[in-house]
């Protein structure tokens, strides 16, 4: 029998996971990345039981909770430092089967790239849809075009291509011109990384906390070899900022007066290490996760808030699903249907309650943020797992290989 191929177009999280997976089942698996070389930005990852069941089933579970960094605490605070509320992993394990961990997305891409075969992945290698062609007729592959190693154009064919083109996928736009782009959420991020030397000796960096303000928020991470990953969201009106703008002066203004270790952190990190994105969301369910011998995945589909940590998780999801459903001895235009008809409803469910979490935390009124302050303690006094019951019905997901 032919050995089946696939194409997956990104070399992120969930291009890398897909392609790993796939190749599991015995696909021969190319991926293009559009980037000179798989250097992701420098940025942490919560990784959720579900998302850690996922990879168990491609054998790299182990060597992901390896490196990455087990919170035994984690706190929600008010900008003044006051306590509001605490869980820990103890009540993730008992309420989801299995804790949280933090690990950074260099050492995530860099794991699932190395298990892949040699020459799998193509760097400096954009790409775009030709055409989807169809898997009811042999005699129609999907068509990408890219660029060859030596720099030409070049015309690619695959039995599946998988778009993992990030949150302005082309290739979305070309399967479903008429279907909305994701809508500004409404507030911006910031993310960055401070080095483990950096990092040594701040007082309060070592408890992982997130902290929630008038009209945006402050979290800090530590990773496992003594960085600390920071990030934080503020609602403003879309655009990016200005050209060339010292995103640390910015984060200093709005919030280098909140509790320590916030203002040590911002005076570790160099302005150059200070990444900011505008955070967009799926504006409306698509039609379909597919079309032809396409399958969309991750933020290329159900682009979604941070707030549930669940934007990558959700592309790994998606990445072993698609693979489990398009196992040798099934038809791929089956496949992709079931493709679409589990994953759809699912990570739409996520899209809709990591938006409505989103939109509490630009609530910028003193009466509106004292409130929202008094019912996240209350919660927190009722139960400790209560805390955690915004990933219900999430993160204790289960792959359809058992781990």
């Amino acid at each position: 029998m032919r050995q089946r191929t696939a194409i997956v177009i990104g070399g992120g999280i969930g291009g890398l996971t897909a392609a790993l997976a796939l190749d599991r089942q015995g696909w021969q698996v190319t991926v293009l990345e559009r980037a000179a070389a798989l250097e992701p930005v420098g940025a942490g990852i919560g990784l959720a039981p579900n998302a850690q069941r996922a990879l168990h089933t491609l054998k790299v579970g182990d060597a992901v909770r390896a490196m990455a960094s087990w919170q035994l605490a984690g706190e929600i605070r008010r900008p003044d430092g006051r306590l509001l509320a605490r869980t820990d992993n103890a009540a993730a394990v008992r309420r989801f089967g299995g804790p949280v961990v933090i690990a950074h997305r260099a050492d995530l891409i860099a794991l699932l790239a190395d298990r892949l075969p040699d020459a799998a992945v193509r760097t400096g290698a954009p790409a775009a849809l030709v055409d989807p062609g169809d898997p009811l007729h042999a005699d129609r592959p999907a068509r990408v075009r890219t660029t060859a190693p030596d720099g030409t154009p070049a015309e690619l064919t695959a039995d599946l291509v998988v778009a993992a083109d990030g949150i302005h996928s082309a290739t979305r736009r070309t399967l479903f011109p008429d279907h909305p782009a994701p809508r500004y959420a409404g507030f911006t991020a910031w993310r960055f990384v401070v080095s483990a030397a950096d990092a040594a000796g701040l007082a309060d960096a070592g408890t992982a906390h997130e902290t929630w303000g008038p009209g945006g928020l402050w979290g800090t991470l530590p990773l496992h070899d003594g960085r600390i990953y920071a990030y934080a969201t503020a609602a403003r009106p879309p655009g990016g900022g200005r050209a060339g703008a010292d995103q640390r002066a910015e984060l200093r203004h709005r919030f280098g007066s909140w509790h320590r270790p916030v203002p040590e952190l911002l005076a570790a990190v160099h302005p150059a290490a200070v990444l900011r994105n505008d955070v967009y969301a799926a504006a409306a369910p698509p039609p379909a996760f597919h079309r032809g011998r396409v399958a969309l995945l991750g933020d290329a589909v159900h682009p979604m808030t941070p707030n549930l940590g669940q934007g990558g998780c959700q592309a790994i999801e998606d990445a072993v699903v698609l693979a489990h459903a398009a196992a040798p001895d099934t038809a791929l235009a089956a496949a992709l249907t079931a493709y679409t008809r589990q994953r759809l409803p699912r990570t739409m469910d996520v899209v809709r309650r990591s938006g409505r979490i989103g939109r509490l935390t630009t609530w910028r009124s003193r009466p509106a943020c004292a409130l929202r302050g008094a019912l996240v303690a209350a919660t927190a006094r009722l139960a400790p797992d209560l805390a955690l019951r915004g990933l219900d019905g999430i993160a204790d997901w289960r792959p359809p290989v058992a781990p």
